[in-house]
């Protein structure tokens, strides 16, 4: 199943780069873009992250603010040490069995390679815009901006 623009998103529950569950209702009435990534440490993965992390402030600063959640196949372990070598200020959650990965109908190319996308939901969990990010991380966050602009989140 892929989630398609307009459809809402089920709540769904994940552990934190912290060992603390995560559920998407704990953010509800905000903005949010949920970003998912390869691996780890990969080149492209750390350049979207570090992109991301960036313009963390930014999102924060907009009104309304807009949270920023990073997802892979990573373990709980994985992601603590990705976080602390990069300094990221948001969440990173683990989702190993891809359960998350194909609700949001996120592919895997080539059999093996996780795709990189990023879903913008509005207040209440609908997807306004998604985005395949696989190699240009940083023209993909400048795009979310812009939408996150044109859909009155300023």
């Amino acid at each position: 199943m892929t989630i398609q623009l307009g459809e809402k998103v089920e709540d769904f529950e994940l552990l934190t780069s912290e060992d603390e569950k995560f559920r998407l209702s704990d953010l509800d009435g905000q903005w949010k873009i949920v970003f998912f990534y390869a691996k780890s440490g990969s080149p492209t993965c750390k350049r979207g992250s570090l992109n991301f992390k960036e313009q963390y402030e930014l999102f924060r600063s907009l009104s309304p603010p807009v949270e920023v959640i990073g997802i892979s196949q990573d373990s709980v372990e994985q992601h603590r040490e990705f976080k602390k070598e990069l300094n990221l200020p948001f969440s990173l959650l683990s989702d190993p069995d891809r359960e998350i990965a194909n609700q949001f109908g996120v592919p895997v190319h080539l059999g093996i390679f996780p795709a990189k996308s990023s879903f913008v939901l509005g207040p209440d969990n609908t997807v306004k815009h998604v985005y395949d990010w696989l190699f240009r991380p940083r023209k993909h966050v400048a795009q979310i901006i812009s939408a996150l602009s044109e859909s009155g989140v300023n």
